[in-house]
């Protein structure tokens, strides 16, 4: 994730944005990998305590890429220093956690947004307004699936693998995106009901989960994300079925959606100049990859921060980055215990 934003915010210097960032400082815990990192991505300075770029008046947005354990306490502390805040998802390791970052950002009175970089994907954003058309009449079903193989090699000494560093395993690394997707595109979870699985020996988080959910509006829907399935690089996929017709994304194809009426699905490739974000971009038949969602986010984030629009609806905000956890608590607490459970969001905390 230091390497996507650092590229997406060198991007933005050559981009019609209205604010062009500085890079002032970059901060990671092995002082010879961070110094590579600083020379290679332009960084202006390296420090090995986040406390350093909180306290220095320089920065003005504090974009934290950490591992998931250290979201919360430096992401807070650069609110209170009056500093924009940008935190990779999951947004904290439990729902509480996100809660509380949530309402010191409010507090501050400072932009906040959740990482959720796939709301940036052209499709996606396309998917949101076909949606918003009602050209697909009432929707009925939401399906979601998020696999990859990597954790069947993976080095247990990996922070993803490590509970105290990464809260669940699949869930918050996977799972947070579709969740996020469900909510950015059919509206609030109220009711999951899923079941977990460990399934590589001696390992501390789970490999994979499943997991039915209802939505407040009454659409069902189907959610699943694994590690461990063989042949998999990044298959993030979701498929919305409505009265009048359907649509579906699959992330290997980053720039198609595919739509389709009471019969049949068509192809649109997701490359005009009227689509979604390619004002940044290529002429029309020039795909755009997944390091460019981070681009588009982070020039979503700037113009928020200048002022030119609010980051709701389209930028995942740290109240979505709260709700995401909520509904990733409920998996787990839905898993432990075999039953179905209702999704209690806490009330919006005071600005």
């Amino acid at each position: 994730m230091g390497k996507a934003h650092s590229r997406a915010l060198s991007a933005l210097a050559s981009l019609d944005v209205p604010l062009r960032p500085s890079l002032v400082s970059i901060s990671g815990r092995t002082a010879e990998p961070l110094e590579r990192a600083r020379s290679q991505w332009g960084w202006a300075e390296a420090v090995t305590d986040w406390r350093d770029q909180v306290a220095d008046d320089r920065v003005r947005l504090f974009d934290n890429a950490g591992p998931n354990a250290v979201h919360s306490e430096p992401t807070i502390a650069a609110a209170r220093n009056g500093k924009h805040v940008l935190c990779e998802k999951p947004l904290a390791t439990t729902a509480s956690e996100a809660h509380s970052m949530w309402s010191e950002a409010e507090q501050a009175g400072v932009v906040h947004m959740t990482g959720f970089n796939y709301r940036f994907v052209p499709a996606v954003r396309l998917a949101r307004e076909v949606l918003e058309s009602g050209d697909l009449g009432e929707v009925v079903h939401f399906r979601a699936r998020y696999l990859q193989s990597w954790g069947w090699d993976a080095d247990e000494a990996l922070w993803r693998c490590a509970p105290a560093q990464a809260g669940t395993g699949v869930i918050g690394d996977l799972g947070a995106h579709i969740v996020d997707l469900a909510r950015y595109l059919v509206g609030e979870l109220a009711v999951v009901s899923a079941s977990l699985r460990t399934i590589v020996p001696e390992r501390r988080v789970e490999d994979h989960f499943v997991a039915t959910v209802e939505f407040e509006n009454g659409v069902l829907g189907t959610l699943e994300a694994s590690r461990v399935a063989r042949g998999r690089a990044n298959q993030n996929t979701f498929e919305i079925n409505g009265s009048e017709g359907s649509l579906s994304f699959d992330a290997e194809r980053l720039n198609e959606l595919q739509l389709s009426d009471t019969k049949h699905f068509r192809r649109v490739l997701t490359t005009e100049p009227e689509h979604p974000f390619m004002r940044f971009w290529w002429p029309p038949g020039h795909i755009v990859g997944w390091g460019d969602t981070f681009t588009n986010e982070l020039a979503h984030l700037l113009e928020a921060v200048a002022g030119e629009h609010a980051v709701a609806p389209h930028g995942a905000t740290f109240e979505d980055g709260y709700r995401c956890a909520e509904v990733c608590d409920a998996i787990v607490r839905s898993a432990a215990d075999g039953t179905r459970k209702s999704i209690d969001y806490r009330q919006k905390p005071l600005g």
